[in-house]
């Protein structure tokens, strides 16, 4: 099973300013996938509403991530990665 992510501006740079590596996304955006196929994985993972609407969001801590999946060509798009409190405005 062969992914492709794809990082909105907005997420590469929030890694960068943290000195995170790519890892800190695609790890729990796996394991989001995998919850969706119908496995049974403790994480949490929430369909979004409002502007998001479409989205998931995945909760690392107390950073959200909120990202796109077209299941057909196998592609995840990380919309946006940001602390709790402002990742929604």
């Amino acid at each position: 099973m062969e992914w492709n992510f794809f990082f909105a501006q907005q997420a590469e740079k929030f890694l960068a300013n943290r000195r995170l590596g790519d890892e800190f996304v695609v790890e729990p955006g796996t394991r989001a996938i995998r919850k969706l196929m119908g496995e049974e994985i403790a994480i949490d993972l929430k369909k979004t509403s409002g502007k998001w609407l479409g989205c998931y969001r995945v909760r690392v801590g107390k950073v959200r991530i909120i990202f796109s999946i077209n299941f057909d060509r196998r592609i995840v798009l990380i919309e946006v990665v940001d602390n709790r409190g402002s990742v929604y405005r």
